[in-house]
């Protein structure tokens, strides 16, 4: 199998208040470029600020998209941005609605009620607890502690803004996380399905691939970039 990646450089685009250091252990052992966007911290930037502010720290040219759960959401508005640049576009463990719909607004419900609802009212930072049992699930507990202490609250807009109309590149893959305490598969199929990938892979992990098994998903993006 031809696994020589493509020289296309990589703009990492990560979940929702998660630290740049999770995708660490993948970029050192991809023999290309890559950049990981850090998000505005204005507690009303848009979803397009947080697509133009991402857009702006991308290597130049043309690039590669490896977006991760909620990243997936400001893929989309980077693609309905500036569609030319974007070469590829990987989702792991990805949220990609429908264009029009929001990060919310794709849940199933009552959860996006109950979600708009607590978010509303106590923000986008999630309870301590709830960080340690879903979203850290599967890591050992230097990771945990470490992603408690650096996680950052984001922009209510990030989660409720509607998608804009957008052209998705066709070079595209979709990574599933099947022991995922944040996105369950039925949720992950149904975002995988607006990409239409042709490459679709599954990594035995919790919502956290690239802390939990560094490897295997270092695997699966030179398998992307070699276009198998």
């Amino acid at each position: 199998m031809n696994t020589r990646p493509r020289t296309t450089p990589i703009l990492f685009l990560s979940g929702a208040g998660l630290p740049a250091w999770i995708w660490d252990d993948v970029r050192a052992s991809l023999p290309v470029e890559s950049v990981v966007a850090v998000y505005p911290k204005r507690g009303n930037a848009t979803l397009h600020d947080y697509a133009d502010t991402a857009l702006a720290q991308a290597p130049d040219g043309p690039f590669t998209i490896v977006a991760h759960s909620i990243g997936g959401v400001v893929a989309s508005e980077i693609t309905a941005i500036a569609p030319e640049r974007v070469d590829g576009l990987l989702g792991v463990a990805a949220s990609v609605p429908a264009a029009g719909t929001s990060f919310l607004g794709a849940l199933p419900a009552p959860q996006r009620f109950v979600v708009g609802l607590i978010m509303r009212f106590a923000g986008t930072r999630p309870p301590e607890k709830m960080i340690r049992s879903g979203l850290c699930a599967g890591l050992d507990d230097a990771d945990i502690a470490r992603i408690v202490s650096d996680f950052e609250p984001e922009s209510q807009r990030l989660y409720r803004d509607g998608l804009s109309p957008r052209t998705l590149p066709t070079r595209s893959g979709y990574v599933m996380t099947t022991i995922d305490r944040e996105f369950p598969l039925a949720s992950q199929r149904k975002y995988a399905a607006e990409l239409n990938p042709k490459f679709n892979r599954e990594i035995p992990t919790g919502h956290l691939p690239m802390l939990q098994d560094s490897a295997s998903l270092t695997r699966i993006l030179q398998q992307f970039a070699a276009g198998a």
